[in-house]
């Protein structure tokens, strides 16, 4: 027995030391990406450098700061990426697991057997009682690399959920950021609106004395009444995009919408702009944008499948052993003698299995695998492109908003300047009331406009930083899940030391800290 054990361990030494991986190394698909953003880099808006991780401190709000820090704090969607995090790194660790033998375990029986009557043998007790306590392992030796792939494959499945969260979280910064600027762009508006009802107001009052007196006719007096009512009509549906914005805010921040008010006690302006945007270059966006990156690692992913997919066509190696005691109570013997040392019994076996005639599924598995390997390389292309796209996008926006927000501010003190002529020139009877009219609803409407452009322009820079990627970098100052989170998680399950986010998280994307917890 001990030539033939030593043979077997030999030999399973021998795979395991001889032992490769099938299947492609992962290699990242070419991407195409410019040189530079197009148009030169001191035009109008730009600047130099990287932009800041806190970007949105730039728009010199503190407000709008305390939002997004109590969005990262309790949102619920990016805690659920959060989550799906650790969801990874623990699939990460199974993986690592079937390393080592995936079958073992500990097992005993007792049976009791009694023989009577001429089955019974001279000398043989009619009754006999055996008892053994095995422990069995069985253990598919890595030749071919399948569960090596597996680990691959689910490593950059894992890096890739940390670049999700990323992306979550510059998503979710943005958004709220976004909806801040909508909703302080909507109560400019709306105060621009109540200030011309104002003026309005005055106007009617003005036609109406002048009607009295014989002035002028009814005539004006309805057209003040008309255009003062048109302009209150606005203020309605102000209020309405106001209250849903709101809305929208505290869902963001994980509240229910009562306890947004809290935070918004006054109407407050506008975001301010800078003077330009750090936008870097193209190639930054490789490792800037997690989007761009969690792409990437579905295509490393995938790639690792391919070698899992091609391990099912070669045989499979396996060792499968047993050691424990036997004992029984016949013969003298007793089953109190179970944990004797005489009394052990092992077993080892070595096997392999081929597959034979399988109709070509593994073969088009392999091939299905590729084919979604060459997809995900050509999703993460695409992703690149589109990266680019939405910076220039962005850009353009930025650019073309704050030129037209200059020039509306001058629209708005023309306008302004013509209403207060016209009104005075009704007054000394020079011109008809149509011309009041006519200046007041300009004047209306380049206000508005001017209020609309300057949170384009607000969004013009959010849109950027969105494209750019910026934000996820805040990441490093707390968890990916809250504590609350996690200390209801530990309650319902042992997660060992997972739940440290230093055995969660990697310290620098692209980078993973490797080993199992228990």
């Amino acid at each position: 027995m001990k030539p033939f054990l030593s043979t077997l361990l030999a030999a399973a030494g021998l795979l395991a030391t001889a032992s490769c991986m099938v299947g492609p190394d992962y290699r990242a698909p070419e991407a195409d990406v410019a040189e530079a953003w197009s148009g030169p880099d001191d035009a109008p808006g730009r600047r130099s450098g990287d932009p800041s991780p806190r970007w949105w401190s730039e728009l010199g709000d503190p407000t709008l700061d305390q939002l997004i820090d109590a969005a990262c704090r309790s949102n619920l969607s990016l805690q659920e990426a959060g989550v799906r995090v650790l969801e990874a790194r623990a699939r990460l660790n199974r993986s690592i697991g079937d390393l080592f033998p995936q079958q073992q375990g500990i097992g005993g029986q007792v049976a009791h057997a009694r023989q009577s009557g001429a089955l019974t043998p001279p000398g043989v007790a009619a009754d006999s009682t055996t008892s053994q306590a095995l422990f069995s392992a069985s253990w598919e030796i890595d030749f071919w690399g399948r569960y090596r792939r597996a680990i691959e494959a689910d490593r950059a499945a894992f890096l890739g959920s940390v670049a999700a969260y990323d992306d979550a979280r510059v998503t979710l910064i943005a958004d709220v950021a976004s909806s801040y600027v909508r909703l302080r762009t909507l109560e400019e508006r709306l105060r621009v609106a109540r200030q011309n009802v104002e003026a309005q107001r005055e106007s009617l009052r003005i036609v109406s004395v002048q009607f009295k007196s014989g002035a002028t006719g009814e005539r004006d007096v309805r057209q003040a009444t008309t255009q003062l009512a048109q302009t209150q009509a606005q203020i309605p549906k102000f209020e309405e995009s106001l209250r849903q914005t709101r809305h929208a805010l505290a869902v963001l921040l994980g509240e229910t919408p009562d306890r947004i008010e809290a935070r918004l006690t006054s109407p407050g302006r506008i975001p301010l702009a800078p003077e330009g945007i750090a936008t870097g270059i193209p190639r930054d966006l490789l490792r800037r944008r997690p989007d761009v990156r969690a792409a990437e690692l579905a295509a490393a992913s995938a790639s690792a499948l391919i070698g899992v997919a091609r391990a099912d066509l070669y045989p499979a190696f396996s060792l499968s052993g047993t050691f424990g005691f036997a004992s029984t109570r016949a013969g003298g013997h007793s089953l109190t003698d179970l944990a004797d040392w005489p009394n052990r019994a092992y077993g080892l076996t070595g096997g392999f299995f081929m597959p034979l005639f399988n109709y070509g599924r593994l073969t088009n598995q392999v091939r299905v695998q590729d084919a979604r390997f060459q997809a995900a390389a050509l999703r993460y292309r695409n992703a690149v492109l589109n990266a680019q796209r939405e910076v220039e996008d962005g850009l353009a926006t930025f650019q073309c908003r704050r030129q037209a927000a200059a020039l509306l501010a001058q629209a708005v003190e023309a306008a302004r300047r013509s209403t207060a002529l016209a009104t005075s020139q009704y007054q000394g009877g020079q011109t008809d009331y149509t011309t009041v009219i006519l200046a007041e609803q300009t004047q209306l409407d380049v206000e508005d406009a001017l209020a609309e452009a300057q949170g384009g322009v607000a969004q013009g820079i959010i849109a950027v930083y969105r494209a750019l990627g910026g934000g996820w970098q805040t990441r490093q100052e707390r968890d990916v899940v809250s504590d609350d989170i996690k200390a209801e998680m530990a309650r319902r399950t042992n997660w060992g030391r997972l739940l440290e986010p230093s055995e969660h998280l990697p310290e620098t994307p692209g980078a993973e800290n490797g080993g199992t917890n228990p």
